[in-house]
């Protein structure tokens, strides 16, 4: 055991920063979720109501990753513990329902001829989002990387997906605005459910294995665990 006062002043405003940052990215996408639904609602934007939903699953995977943070205040963090586990479970379970409802959506919008009223809210969302999730991602690695743990490089790793995902959501939105075809919704509706049945499989194989890393990020050269650091 590494109980946090022996670590260096340094190293608690690394574990403190990290913390913050993984309550940051809980609550960004709570906020994001709420107004991404609403508009997506009411303006039949199938692309954003899914963008939406995503936002809130990130939320129960974000709570696993706020928990394995405040483990390595006491603890080496080399595995998942069982409520990690669990979170996974249950995130991996909400990208697959999601991904179901997407595709049934999008099957429905082209029989009824569904048309988005606007989807400019889309494009102001995924603007705002890009920005804030490329920050995250850039501040998580360097929080990571400076307390060479594992488990946070992989959150920001992970991180990336959101950042891909607002991509898909602004051509998606932008181009519908431009040209106004219903197709550029529904095939960004189509996108953002391919990530996130990647993303269910992948919560399902993190919790199967306990393993730390990103499935997209297994090829990178393991770093040093925070332990042996401050050894």
């Amino acid at each position: 055991m590494h109980p946090f006062f022996y670590f260096s002043d340094e190293m608690k405003n690394l574990i403190r920063t990290a913390f913050a940052l993984s309550l940051i990215t809980i609550f960004y996408n709570i906020a994001e979720g709420i107004i991404s639904v609403y508009f997506g609602i009411s303006d039949d934007a199938l692309a954003l109501l899914g963008f939406g939903v995503d936002s809130f699953v990130e939320v129960i995977s974000g709570i696993g990753i706020a928990h394995m943070i405040l483990r390595m205040k006491y603890s080496k963090v080399e595995t998942r513990d069982a409520f990690e586990k669990t979170a996974l479970r249950i995130t991996g379970t909400a990208f697959y329902l999601l991904t179901f409802g997407l595709i049934v959506g999008s099957v429905l919008n082209i029989i009824n001829d569904v048309k988005p009223e606007s989807t400019l809210p889309g494009i102001i969302i995924a603007g705002i989002s890009i920005l804030t999730m490329y920050w995250l991602m850039t501040s998580k690695l360097k929080v990571g990387k400076a307390l060479n743990s594992d488990a946070i490089i992989a959150d920001a790793n992970c991180t990336k997906t959101c950042f891909y995902l607002s991509f898909i959501l602004l051509a998606a939105s932008g181009l519908y605005e431009l040209f106004n075809i219903a197709y550029f919704d529904i095939l960004g509706s189509v996108g953002i459910a391919y990530f996130a049945f990647k993303e269910g499989r992948e919560a399902f194989e993190k919790a199967k294995s306990g393993n730390l890393l990103c499935s997209c990020e297994h090829d990178s050269v393991p770093v040093e665990r925070l332990a042996e650091k401050n050894n």
